[in-house]
């Protein structure tokens, strides 16, 4: 006669518990393995120590000191903090920052979006358009910041003399404080190309059977673009607007070799001092550099919730194939 197996049950005598399963040891080969992927991710570990994350906690250390890079640090706690607080330098910065990102990002995205819309309509030509878009991301920030001053003169500019020709008196772009910012808006469509190749990369992945439905349904090309296309790369479109707010908050070389560079003193005012600008001015020039630290971090921040309002917000209006939400 067999016995049936006790089940352990608690408070009750003569039932024995169950054995616990033994952790399962890793073979010669899976330690192996492991071993090798710790090697060859060691370069990129030690790297982001290092470089990154070491730098990163010094420099909130520094944002509680008087440091200026001569002397050694001296301990002020928040006082750094506190003279930001009351520095209307700090707040003319971070208003000329949030104009230029509001300008920017949108003029940004929907120039790309619409060059990557052409040229997905461009045939076997598609791969020549496409690096014929992205080269002039390769241009050093610094050229592009001549180049401002190059195109957008008031007197002699190119920008200027194209309007001319339609009866148009242009504006003083890189003088007048009203249409500075606008000004490197307009500039810095000249390395829109990167987002073209990832908004290009997007639209080739949506499915030609959406659009075979639409049509079939009797949608035009508005329709279709509304209804299918833009969900459809919804993730792409984030991922670039993100992208492109945090560089525009970090905004720096161009405005700086325009309008602070060396012999272009004239054309320096309030309306091109950024944040970046004033932190590195502050850190490079004024040898602030505990105080730099802290306005370093006050942009982190500054960031860190812009991107986390972006993120709740795409829960909504951003596609991911295979989201079951």
């Amino acid at each position: 006669m067999s016995t049936l197996p006790r089940t352990a049950v608690p408070g009750v005598p003569g039932t024995a518990a169950p054995a616990r399963p033994r952790a399962r040891r890793l073979t010669a080969r899976a330690r192996h393995e492991r071993n090798a992927g710790l090697a060859f991710i060691s370069p990129w570990a030690i790297g982001f120590l290092v470089f990154t994350a070491w730098p990163i906690l010094y420099s909130f250390y520094l944002s509680l000191t008087d440091y200026d890079v001569l002397n050694d640090p001296t301990f002020v706690g928040l006082e750094n903090y506190r003279r930001m607080a009351e520095d209307p330098q700090v707040r003319l910065a971070l208003w000329n920052t949030l104009q230029y990102t509001v300008l920017q990002v949108p003029l940004y995205v929907v120039v790309a979006l619409a060059l990557a819309l052409l040229l997905h309509q461009a045939g076997r030509a598609k791969g020549f358009f496409r690096t014929a878009f992205f080269v002039p991301k390769m241009t050093p920030p610094v050229a592009v910041g001549v180049l401002l001053l190059m195109l957008f003169n008031g007197q002699y500019g190119l920008v200027n003399k194209v309007l001319g020709v339609f009866g148009i008196d242009g504006p003083s772009w890189t003088t007048d404080p009203v249409w500075i910012k606008p000004g490197l808006a307009l500039v810095s469509l000249w390395g829109v190309g990167s987002a073209v190749v990832i908004l290009l990369a997007a639209l080739q992945d949506v499915p030609k059977d959406l659009y075979d439905a639409a049509r079939v349904d009797g949608a035009g090309w508005w329709r279709r673009t509304r209804t299918v296309t833009l969900p459809m790369i919804s993730g792409a479109l984030f991922f670039v607007t993100v992208v492109n707010t945090i560089a525009a908050f970090q905004m720096f070389t161009e405005a700086y070799s325009a309008f602070f560079g060396a012999g272009n003193s004239t054309y320096s005012n309030d309306a091109a001092l950024f944040y970046v600008i004033y932190l590195f001015r502050e850190g490079f020039e004024e040898l602030h550099m505990g105080y730099a630290s802290a306005l370093a971090w006050l942009l982190f921040v500054v960031i860190m919730l812009v991107t986390a309002v972006q993120l709740l917000v795409s829960r909504r209006l951003v596609y991911y194939e295979g989201d079951q939400r």
